[in-house]
């Protein structure tokens, strides 16, 4: 990387400093790891020595931030997939449930928003399909971190929300459904897309109102004629920068399309599958008559359902990534 010819080829140097920045970061949390060790023995060392210093709760909090760590790491082992170190985009889209199941959008939207924030990950909304009250029909996410599709891909399904509903004057309790979707970000090399197959349409994006109000159609929605493959973008005020963007998604759906068997999951790339329903639930978020979260894929239980909706999915991943039914 230090010699003067290394960028010359742009794409190479990119994909290297990538790899780079990938290997530096599995090296630095050893290294944290073993920083940590040698800092809790010379604590366990004096707690020893020195009778009249209790130090006990010192150890703990090291071996609580050294477990911590291990877990980290070991999970880190399961994560050996083609696609796995990529960035993710994962898109959420309600369900049966009417105003409760735009609600639940919203908040799974914001449960990853916390979760990618605790990871150190850095995220950009997208796209974001507005509905009634205060919800969202549909938001897609990009989310941009190490091995943020890896950890993310175990989110796939139909996520259920059973709750006393806020939107219900006599306060009875409803069901509510959300479908989620993970996808890797592919390469453009990976993919290749010919312009001839594609339609360009822009629009007004739907962004906050008064003087920042987009006034030009800066969002750009791409169509896939051959499939029907569909990806929008209105993050950006740029409308180049927005169809960048969208054909990125593009890249990435399409890829899925073609490397993938089931009728099922192409109908769903294409809008055409609506899985959020009754009976199709990979994972159930009970607020009432009591607290509980269950994931169906690795049987996962546990009362914390604030935790889990503030973000705390650590536990709950780890344990699916282990079980290896992702």
């Amino acid at each position: 990387m230090s010699l003067p010819e290394f960028w010359q080829n742009q794409e190479k140097a990119r994909k290297k400093s990538k790899k780079h920045a990938d290997l530096k970061e599995i090296v630095n949390k050893w290294q944290d790891l073993n920083h940590l060790i040698n800092d809790a023995l010379k604590v366990a060392r004096e707690d020893k020595k020195d009778k009249e210093v209790n130090l006990r709760k010192d150890l703990e909090k090291l071996f609580k931030k050294i477990k911590e760590k291990l877990i980290d790491l070991e999970v880190q082992e399961f994560l050996g997939g083609d696609y796995d170190k990529r960035d993710a985009y994962l898109s959420i889209h309600s369900g049966v449930g009417g105003k409760d199941a735009e609600d639940w959008v919203k908040m799974l939207s914001r449960m990853y928003f916390r979760f990618a924030e605790k990871r150190g990950w850095k995220v950009e909304v997208i796209e974001k399909n507005k509905g009634a009250e205060d919800g969202l029909k549909g938001i897609t996410l990009f989310i941009k971190g190490s091995y943020s599709y890896g950890f993310l891909k175990a989110e796939t399904g139909v996520h259920r929300l059973v709750r006393i509903s806020p939107f219900d004057s006599e306060k009875l309790r409803h069901t509510s459904f959300a479908l989620v979707e993970v996808l890797p970000e592919m390469e453009e090399v990976e993919v290749d897309i010919n312009e001839k197959d594609l339609r360009v349409d822009t629009f007004l994006s739907s962004g906050p109102g008064g003087q920042h109000m987009q006034k030009t159609e800066s969002a750009v929605r791409v169509v896939h004629i051959p499939t029907g493959i569909v990806a929008t973008c209105e993050s950006e005020r740029s409308q180049n920068k927005n169809k960048e963007k969208a054909l990125k998604i593009l890249r990435t759906k399409l890829h899925k399309y073609l490397n993938t068997e089931k009728q099922e999951e192409k109908d769903r790339i294409l809008g055409k599958y609506k899985p959020a329903v009754w009976g199709n639930q990979t994972r159930s978020y009970v607020l009432d008559p009591y607290k509980m979260v269950k994931d169906y894929k690795s049987g996962f239980e546990t009362n914390q359902v604030e935790s889990i909706l503030n973000g705390e999915l650590g536990e709950l991943i780890d344990i699916l990534l282990k079980s290896k039914k992702v």
